[in-house]
């Protein structure tokens, strides 16, 4: 907690404030109250500065890439159990959500989008793989529905990723193009 603090914007403000009120006495504008002022600008400036942000929705994107590791992991080790288009789709879904896990502040800043990725990755993809997975297998081989329910679910979820992907580098792209209109009118 003391650590926190030391760090916080609140106590470097008060030590501006402080270093202020000893360049104020050694300057001679203080005399013998130094050590008052000195506290009184420490004070001021950590009482004047803003708070810490207020953070309640945790940073799971750590997690959340282990998890798709546990994953991918585990499609691998059980692909002669699944169709065999399912095993590459689930790692071009894997490669897109660990792409935009990679950069959690950025993803942070649009709440709507990082609970797409965290649902995407967290909740449908693991439960479209572990509904199939949890099919005895000789069920699963007799009933091509399920694997084509497999195929069918990881296609959505591809498309979904897709879609969140667009969404998030939108701005790169839109500088993209802004820039190659700059170069074409530069020449003109």
């Amino acid at each position: 907690m003391m650590l926190r603090y030391l760090g916080s914007t609140k106590n470097l403000a008060g030590c501006v404030g402080g270093l202020i009120g000893v360049g104020l006495y050694l300057t001679g504008v203080v005399g013998w109250f130094w050590p008052f002022v000195v506290a009184a600008l420490y004070a001021a400036g950590a009482l004047l500065a803003p708070g810490e942000k207020v953070r309640l929705v945790p940073d799971t994107s750590a997690e959340l890439r282990q998890s798709l590791d546990a994953l991918e992991a585990t499609v691998s080790a059980q692909a002669s159990r699944l169709p065999s288009s399912s095993v590459d789709s689930v790692r071009r879904i894997v490669l897109v959500l660990r792409d935009l896990l990679s950069r959690p502040s950025r993803l942070a800043a649009d709440p709507d989008l990082q609970h797409a990725v965290v649902r995407l990755a967290g909740t449908d993809l693991p439960l479209s793989l572990e509904s199939y997975l949890n099919l005895p297998w000789w069920f699963a081989a007799r009933r091509a529905s399920a694997g084509s329910e497999l195929v069918a679910q990881l296609g959505l979820l591809e498309a979904e990723a897709h879609r969140v992907a667009e969404r998030f580098y939108a701005t790169e792209v839109d500088r993209q193009a802004d820039h190659t209109r700059y170069l074409r009118d530069r020449d003109a």
